[in-house]
């Protein structure tokens, strides 16, 4: 299962969002869009806007720290 997190520093979701994957054992790719550009554009490419934390877990866009949407992609 491949799970990537954009995210920034100051975002307090962002960190739920990470603790979270942490606390249930997931492993994933943590992107600063706050300092990489690159994964900025890739971010609002694949969710169309700029809000962070953009979730992808497997190909399925979470936009915010949604625990139900999240449960449902990791099938927890």
């Amino acid at each position: 299962m491949n799970v990537t997190v954009y995210s920034t520093p100051s975002c307090p979701y962002c960190h739920m969002a990470k603790d979270y994957f942490k606390d249930n054992k997931v492993e994933f790719v943590d992107y600063n869009v706050g300092e990489d550009q690159d994964k900025a554009q890739e971010m609002i490419k694949k969710s169309g806007q700029m809000g962070v934390p953009v979730i992808d877990i497997d190909g399925t866009i979470i936009v915010g720290f949604d625990k139900p949407k999240i449960n449902k992609a990791l099938g927890l």
